[in-house]
């Protein structure tokens, strides 16, 4: 399975971007997928969680202004993010499990300038 990430860009303070992470097989393959992101100097940290059970579960850093969701049709996971920060300025990473293992995608940049 691949996975490719896209949607990232340079963005003010205050402003929105969607990244989009499109999958090669079936979403309903894989009960855990999510978003991560690593900023510059920093370990990569969890940013949202999806679950096929429509769990969800997201950074108390983001909660409130981003939100995950999938596209079954178009085997794409989404994440929407709002009221962005330069705090949020990292490489953004989709994440799916196979066998409880994850595996991660290549990764795309989001700038957000003050």
């Amino acid at each position: 399975v691949q996975l490719q990430a896209s949607g990232g860009g340079l963005v003010q303070a205050g402003g929105s971007l969607r990244l989009s992470c499109a999958v090669t097989d079936s979403l309903f393959s894989h009960n855990v997928m999510g978003w991560y992101r690593q900023a510059p100097g920093k370990e990569r940290e969890m940013v949202a969680i999806s679950t096929l059970g429509d769990f969800t579960n997201y950074a108390l850093s983001v909660k409130g202004r981003f939100t995950i969701s999938r596209d079954n049709a178009k085997n794409t996971l989404e994440l929407q993010m709002n009221q962005l920060k330069p705090e949020d300025t990292a490489v953004y990473y989709c994440m799916l499990t196979i066998d409880g293992k994850p595996y991660f995608g290549q990764g795309t940049l989001v700038t957000v300038s003050s």
